[in-house]
């Protein structure tokens, strides 16, 4: 650490045209440590750290000090009234353009802002403080009164906890081979919050194969045909600031969708098949597909299950973090989030005292019978299933493509049929859990006969979850989720209006020249 001895020009550090840049590379800067020849400065080693440390800061306060309040600067007197010094550093336009600055370190970023901010609390993080109210966006009274209209904290977390599986899609798409003959090296997932550390690598198995001629035919896609591949990761919440806002230490289970040849032929085993271990004569049998419990509990040579996997680690967490608040939140997508119910079931009855349980599902499919969803609802697994209207693998499968017809026939005098079909059909399904529908008619930007692909991707789940307000207002025009993604996955259905200005952006944004993208767009009014 190093102590400033001498006076700085103030008028360098407050001149309005250098906190116009787009990086801290300042030559008049004081901030930088590289000018201070140029400052005239005098710099002075001093041995203790503590000390050194709060000199610094010290003299960094007195620096940044209003104007207003009529105090002299440490350094060097004000002679005449100017500019506030946060103003002219204008750091609230330069700051989101400092994520990928390599010069600078995150953390002193960080501690700069909060000392420059009046209002640490809201200026530091967009997020609301969540500490007096977590069990009721993690799900304790069903999401009551918070769906529609849509909470804008409750509509965040949702978003968030979508980010968490774009990580594990991207994170198994950039190395999706497992090798069968040894075990797995530990992957690196790159985060959307950085507040969270993974601290766990999640396979799924599946019970059947193919013949090994057919990787022979393909082999540079032999990952297609592999039996084990890498499916999601559980990630611990190990940021004071995050735990505090949060109310809680959160623990993540983020699953991905289907991606193999094998996975996709697991899904097509949609006969009911019942849970092994757990009959209940009094309740019935509950039931599950069989692919889906394939891939759940089908161990490999090297990997263990994906149940036994989880189920050690969120034991091994609770264990480790005894004696704090916790909270375990399972996400997934499509094929993931019909795995993320089937382990929120497994991790309910691990333990005698298990954490708050919540799944935030997107595009799931049904996973058991109505039974089995009677359990879950028993043992107080929390549900928030994540609906497109016009997704069709949420109403797969079951004999009954319709949620509303099946609970007209069950308020009907046919609830008794049903209800014997429950116990004795093989397909006999039934959703668990509250429901969040969102529709992508109703986006301004998506084309009203988007395809069928468009209608289940996850960055399509998440626009439309960020527009949602209400039931009759289903797009807010002051979403703020940018369509950077959405266009380069659904191009073709993203209308020709938007399709155009992208263009113009694209161009615009190559003349940057390596300035960060804005991470919000505006949406249309």
């Amino acid at each position: 650490m190093m102590q400033i001895a001498a006076k700085l020009p103030v008028d360098n550090l407050i001149n309005p045209s250098m906190a116009r840049r787009p990086s801290f590379r300042c030559r008049g800067s004081p901030l930088n440590p590289l000018t201070r020849a140029n400052l005239q400065t005098v710099v002075k080693p001093i041995t203790s750290s503590t000390e050194s440390t709060r000199n610094h800061l010290s003299n960094l306060e007195n620096f940044l000090q209003k104007q207003s309040q009529n105090r002299t600067l440490e350094l060097q007197p004000v002679q005449k009234e100017r500019k506030g010094p946060l103003e002219g550093l204008n750091l609230a336009r330069i700051w989101p353009e400092m994520k990928a600055a390599e010069e600078v370190s995150p953390r002193h970023l960080n501690r700069l802002r909060r000392l420059l901010s009046n209002s640490k609390s809201q200026e530091y993080s967009p997020r609301n403080n969540l500490g007096a109210r977590w069990t009721e966006y993690h799900g304790c009274n069903d999401w009551s009164g918070l769906l529609d209209p849509l909470d804008e904290n409750l509509r965040r977390e949702v978003v968030r906890y979508g980010e968490f599986i774009q990580a594990a899609y991207h994170c198994f798409h950039s190395d999706p081979a497992t090798s069968a003959d040894e075990t797995p090296s530990p992957r690196q997932v790159a985060l959307p919050d950085r507040s969270y550390k993974v601290t766990k690598s999640l396979y799924a198995t599946s019970s059947i194969g193919l013949p090994r001629w057919v990787d022979d035919l393909v082999p540079d896609l032999g990952w297609m045909t592999q039996r084990t591949s890498w499916i999601g990761y559980v990630a611990v919440c190990d940021d004071p600031r995050e735990i505090a806002r949060m109310g809680r230490r959160d623990i993540v289970i983020a699953l991905r969708g289907t991606a193999t040849c094998l996975e996709w032929a697991e899904n097509m085993r949609d006969v009911l098949v019942q849970i092994p271990g757990q009959t209940d004569p009094t309740r019935g049998q509950p039931k599950v597909e069989c692919g889906f419990l394939s891939l759940y509990k089908t161990p490999a040579a090297h990997v263990p299950s994906l149940s036994e996997s989880v189920v050690e680690e969120i034991h091994r967490l609770m264990e480790l973090y005894k004696g704090e608040t916790l909270s375990i939140t399972v996400t997934g997508h499509s094929l993931g989030a019909a795995l993320a119910v089937l382990v929120a079931d497994d991790l309910s009855t691990s333990a005698p005292e298990v954490p708050p349980l919540a799944v935030f599902s997107f595009g799931g499919p049904r996973v058991g019978n109505r039974v089995f969803a009677n359990r879950i609802n028993s043992n107080n697994v929390k549900i928030l299933r994540i609906v497109n209207s016009q997704d069709v693998i949420t109403r797969v499968p079951g004999m009954f493509v319709s949620e509303g017809l099946d609970k007209t026939l069950r308020n009907s005098r046919a609830s008794a049929v049903l209800d014997v079909l429950d116990n004795n059909m093989p397909w006999a399904y039934s959703h668990v859990g509250t429901e969040l529908r969102v529709d992508t008619k109703m986006s301004p930007y998506l084309k009203p006969n988007a395809d069928v692909a468009c209608c289940h991707d996850l960055e399509a789940y998440l626009h439309l979850v960020d527009g949602f307000s209400s039931s009759e207002c289903p797009f807010r025009a002051n979403a703020k989720r940018s369509l950077v993604k959405l266009l380069n996955e659904q191009r073709s259905n993203v209308k020709k209006l938007y399709t155009s200005k992208a263009k113009g952006l694209s161009l615009n944004l190559e003349r940057q020249q390596g300035m960060a993208v804005p991470s919000c767009l505006p949406s249309p009014s």
